[in-house]
């Protein structure tokens, strides 16, 4: 755990957003989603703005009860959490083939996690792409305390639009990030345009399995659970998913609650914590549900993995 505990947990909800506007964020991003009456397009249309609130919200959330990277890992038998999330992480790194000294994308970045472990890992630079001003904010103090501010950075800004020219970086990898694209043909298409040619792109994806029934209605359900608590604009296919890596570029691919609603209520009820933070809790909850569910029928998963290549003459 990498924060000193329910006081910075209280403290750190609602990130940038004004601690008396966290409750009419919270209704806010709510709209957004199916749970709660909101449309698709919607949420496609205004995903820089629904994705901030939703990070601005839950990022201390999910540092206080998940560490400082955001993300699933499966675990052996007698394997912790974090050395299951750092194994994870040392696999895409070697996937990749990264090589000390070379300069990398992080897609998406949180806080910085990932980004952290990857660089001492493969002794390379590392650039954290992210377009929340409080997650950069908590990333760059996190990559003075471990030592990396001198090789690694962030920049702010939206990975459909990045602000580097072309053939910048030697590899590019996002971690359950590009699912919040609205369109991931675009978001493909930028990463292919900063990778230097002969270089590759991994990630791990948010996608439903070829087990999800658009006509059922249980699985409609857990779907839509899954995307209240991710602020994701529509989870794709794995198909999907591959047809727009392979539109934005000629690559080929190969694929292969800790935290107490009691604890979060008695908060927000003496003041700690903002009005809404029990909110956020609730449908932190709702997401929860729906990705065990989820798992559980084999409709959806958040690891499907993918290496792909830029050709050398792309």
């Amino acid at each position: 755990m990498s924060k000193a505990g329910a006081f910075d947990l209280a403290s750190g909800v609602g990130g940038k957003i004004d601690k008396t506007e966290v409750l009419s964020a919270v209704e806010k991003y709510e709209k957004y989603h199916v749970c709660y009456g909101g449309e698709e397009e919607e949420r496609k249309a205004n995903y820089t703005d629904m994705v901030n609130k939703y990070y601005d919200l839950v990022t201390s959330f999910y540092e206080f009860g998940w560490g400082e990277s955001f993300h699933f890992a499966p675990r052996w038998k007698g394997e912790s959490l974090q050395e299951s999330i750092k194994r994870h992480e040392h696999f895409l790194a070697l996937q990749l083939g990264l090589k000390s000294g070379q300069k990398v994308l992080d897609v998406g970045c949180g806080i910085g996690g990932p980004l952290r472990e990857i660089a001492r890992f493969s002794s390379t630079s590392v650039t954290g792409l992210n377009n929340n001003e409080y997650q950069i904010t908590r990333g760059k103090e996190l990559n003075r305390f471990a030592g990396v501010d001198k090789t690694c950075n962030f920049v702010k800004a939206d990975f459909m639009k990045m602000p580097f020219p072309d053939n910048s970086f030697d590899a590019v990898y996002a971690i359950e990030a590009t699912c919040h694209a609205p369109d991931a043909y675009g978001c493909y298409k930028e990463i292919y345009r900063v990778l230097k040619p002969g270089q590759c792109f991994a990630a791990y994806e948010w996608c439903l399995t070829d087990a999800f029934d658009p006509n059922n209605q249980e699985h409609k359900k857990i779907k839509a659970e899954i995307e209240i608590g991710d602020g994701l604009p529509d989870i794709r296919s794995t198909r999907k998913c591959l047809e727009a890596l392979k539109q934005a570029g000629d690559m080929g691919e190969r694929s292969c609650s800790r935290l107490t609603s009691p604890m979060v209520k008695a908060l927000e009820f003496v003041g700690l914590a903002p009005k809404g933070s029990q909110r956020v809790q609730d449908f932190l909850e709702k997401a929860a549900e729906g990705l065990v569910a989820g798992g559980r029928k084999e409709i959806f998963t958040p690891m499907y993995f993918f290496l792909a290549r830029k050709p050398q003459h792309g």
